[in-house]
């Protein structure tokens, strides 16, 4: 899984190293780099892995192909994506246009999503996590645990 947020610097060539946690995952998974795709609903950039973004593409083609909301996610989505792969030292170069849709000029921040990951500017982000950890606990009775998920005997 992607955990926790670790922040790096753009080099002078508009490389970042990737967390080592996040290469490692994605190692397992049978991949070098991943895709990143401008976000619908943040300043910021979404990350995954090749199968899970296959799964978003399925998921977008088993829509009618004669409406206009197919081709609209599919312009918005896969059209936008761009697979990022490691160099030697677990570098991505990102384009500036995705920088640019996430306005992230040197600094750039990790964010672990479990199956997926974002990336934000740091200020942009500190900024949305506090409207967003505030929303959570306003919604915290919409999760709801299932005790066979920790084992428990009911």
């Amino acid at each position: 899984m992607f955990l926790s947020s670790y922040e790096n610097k753009l080099d002078k060539k508009g490389r970042v190293s990737v967390p080592a946690s996040f290469r490692s995952h994605l190692g397992s998974l049978g991949y070098n780099g991943f895709i990143a795709y401008p976000s619908f609903n943040h300043e910021a950039l979404e990350a995954c892995s090749q199968d899970r973004i296959e799964k978003l593409s399925n998921t977008i083609d088993s829509l009618n192909p004669f409406e206009e909301k197919r081709d609209f996610f599919a312009t918005s989505v896969l059209s936008e994506s761009v697979s990022l792969q490691f160099d030697s030292e677990g570098r991505v170069l990102i384009s500036e246009k995705l920088l640019s849709h996430a306005k992230i000029k040197n600094n750039i921040l990790f964010i672990g999503l479990g199956k997926t990951f974002q990336i934000w500017e740091p200020k942009s982000f500190e900024k949305f996590k506090v409207a967003a950890r505030k929303k959570a606990y306003q919604n915290r009775s919409n999760l709801k645990w299932d005790n066979n998920l920790t084992g428990e005997k009911k």
